[in-house]
């Protein structure tokens, strides 16, 4: 996976291609699907959810530029993949899910293998974390109309967010820097995710 779907397409950071590396993926996906972890696609985990494409977590983990030192929100957890991903990379993994079921199931996963360094909750990812704010990097695996107005205040100057932005088909990956009073947005390649529903979010269907 890590030099056919990742190096091959330019994924550079040694972290993000070791911690990529090391990260056992079929923990991730349900049983019947284990045979296909490793495939250059999504897959889904239930209640209408998927796992990411391996290239585009390691996009936007590499996208976040994020160091030893950060402290990350990851919205929309999911499975817990890319959680674990960037706890080998960071100080700390603030990971929000709005599924019980899937905050538990990624919950127990990471303690079976051994991560100390996440927390979990389950709540409106859309509306942040404003308890432990605020973050140096924010990542979304679900899509979001816009950035949410409450990421870009609990966003650390000098922050970056890095998440899918656009309608309910087709999205793009935009990443967002707040220097003081600046804001400034790039994109980087165009997705498909899972609708991020929340208060800042989309509604739900």
């Amino acid at each position: 996976m890590v030099e056919t779907q990742l190096r091959l397409r330019r994924i550079k950071n040694p972290g993000v291609l070791a911690a990529m590396g090391e990260v056992p993926r079929e923990l991730f996906v349900p049983p019947d699907r284990q045979a296909q972890a490793y495939a250059d696609s999504p897959l889904p985990i239930g209640f209408g959810q998927t796992i990411s494409q391996p290239y585009v977590v390691a996009l936007m983990v590499e996208q976040l530029r994020c160091d030893g030192d950060c402290r990350v929100l990851d919205v929309g957890a999911g499975s817990g993949y890319q959680t674990a991903v960037l706890a080998r990379l960071v100080c700390w993994v603030y990971a929000a899910e709005r599924i019980p079921e899937l905050t538990g199931r990624a919950e127990e996963t990471l303690a079976v293998m051994g991560v100390n360094n996440v927390t979990f909750a389950t709540r409106d990812g859309s509306l942040g974390w404003p308890e432990e704010a605020p973050f140096d990097c924010i990542i979304c695996g679900a899509a979001a109309p816009d950035v949410p107005p409450a990421w870009i205040e609990q966003l650390a100057d000098g922050g970056r967010i890095v998440a899918p932005v656009g309608g309910p088909a087709t999205q793009m990956v935009l990443v967002l820097e707040k220097n003081g009073e600046k804001i400034s947005r790039r994109q980087v390649c165009g997705v498909r995710f899972v609708k991020l529903v929340g208060a800042q979010g989309f509604q739900r269907d």
